[in-house]
């Protein structure tokens, strides 16, 4: 075999995703990109804060000695100081810029904080539906992903949580906003999950570590406010990225804050940073350490995407899908008419509008839209999601 059995397996499954984003290239290249209305990748069509646009210019014109130069692994001492000063003020808790690793995007962070944490054979519990690539992740560094189904409403259910806790659990690992549901965890139910999780360490005999994936942090809507976790739990630690709050999936610059109350703070934090170098993804890139230093607490537009998911979500709704409306990131997961998403998204491809099957995200009965796209594309896709509802409605 010209590739390892563990890859193997690995391409088999691929993503969804990717699947479709794959098939949305080609009916583009057959029909023309206007008669194609691809919902399958969450590539953010809002443009970058003018904030941005400026401050990259200063600093591409400056003159800074060793501008593209290497820099201590965990990054620049300043970026780290400003990305900290701004984790302390959503997480209501003092954090310093020790505590800070600069990432090559949140999936580069993912995966430098699970292999710092996880031994052969350890597992993870993610709440399901989730982001498909968790899996992936853990699989990496010898881990395994134990899924935790959710409320009817997306909600964390704390007791399946719960009684998937053992001794070989290594980390719950949350996203919320959520991709692919858009659900936001209340306080309240952060709050129960840290209690739960300080008494499931202490009979398990271990720190299980509870690490939020929060790239989407900042694209909520009508006031939701997404609730620190550091004060709930102190064995914790936040990965975000800037892919989504300045649209720059692109530039692959995010970071990993550990929470200062974590017991060995010090050698989590030092174990993440000798992790970036061993997957290869030592020092986040220079000239966006710079540039995103300076735009801290900095957001796109994000009543743009608001505007859309009332859009999207109103008119799915009027046509008989049931859809749980979004508080925060920029996906719909509106349940399939059955059991088995894969005909209503088969009858979608032929009216050439692309979304993801749910079984991607361990979320079977479902698909994503994600709505990150130009308003005309929502529009023309209308007419088609309304036929594809009166051909399978009851099915």
């Amino acid at each position: 075999m010209a590739v390892s059995r563990k890859m193997a397996d690995m391409v088999a499954g691929g993503s969804m995703i990717r699947k479709m984003f794959e098939a949305g290239s080609q009916l583009k290249a057959q029909y023309g990109e206007d008669k194609v209305c691809d919902f399958s990748i969450g590539n953010p069509d809002v443009e970058p804060p003018a904030a941005f646009q400026r401050t990259l210019e200063e600093i591409v014109h400056a003159r800074i000695p060793l501008k593209h130069g290497y820099m201590a692994n965990a990054g620049y001492t300043e970026t780290r100081a400003a990305v900290a000063a701004q984790v302390g003020k959503e997480q209501g808790v003092k954090v310093g810029g020790e505590r800070v690793v600069m990432s090559c995007g949140a999936g580069g962070g993912l995966n430098a904080v699970l292999k710092a944490i996880l031994n052969a054979g350890d597992k993870v519990i993610v709440p399901s539906p989730c982001f498909v690539e968790y899996g992936f992740y853990a699989g990496n560094h010898g881990g395994e992903v134990l899924f935790a189904k959710t409320k009817p409403d997306f909600d964390l259910d704390i007791a399946a949580v719960e009684a998937l806790v053992t001794k070989d659990t290594a980390a719950v690992l949350i996203n919320s906003p959520n991709n692919p549901t858009g659900r936001v965890y209340s306080e309240a139910t952060v709050r129960e999950l840290g209690r739960m999780l300080t008494e499931k360490s202490r009979k398990v005999g271990r720190n299980v570590y509870l690490v939020s994936d929060e790239p989407y942090r900042k694209i909520v809507y009508d006031g939701v406010v997404v609730p620190p976790i550091f004060p709930h739990y102190p064995h914790s630690i936040v990965v975000t990225s800037h892919s989504k709050d300045l649209s720059l999936p692109g530039e692959r610059i995010g970071s990993v804050a550990v929470n200062p109350e974590a017991e060995d703070a010090q050698l989590l934090t030092d174990a993440v940073i000798l992790c970036t170098r061993i997957l290869g993804v030592v020092n986040a890139p220079a000239l966006m350490q710079r540039v995103v230093a300076r735009l801290q607490g900095v957001t796109v537009d994000v009543e743009v995407y608001r505007k859309k998911r009332d859009l999207l979500h109103g008119a799915l709704t009027e046509m008989g899908y049931r859809v749980y409306k979004p508080e925060g990131a920029f996906y719909l997961f509106p349940e399939s008419f059955g059991a088995d998403e894969m005909p209503m998204v088969e009858a979608l491809r032929k009216e050439r509008v692309l979304v993801v099957p749910g079984r991607g995200f361990a979320g079977p009965g479902h698909v994503r839209i994600a709505y990150c796209v130009d308003t005309a594309i929502i529009e023309r896709s209308l007419p088609c999601f309304r036929r594809v509802a009166e051909r399978l409605r009851g099915g």
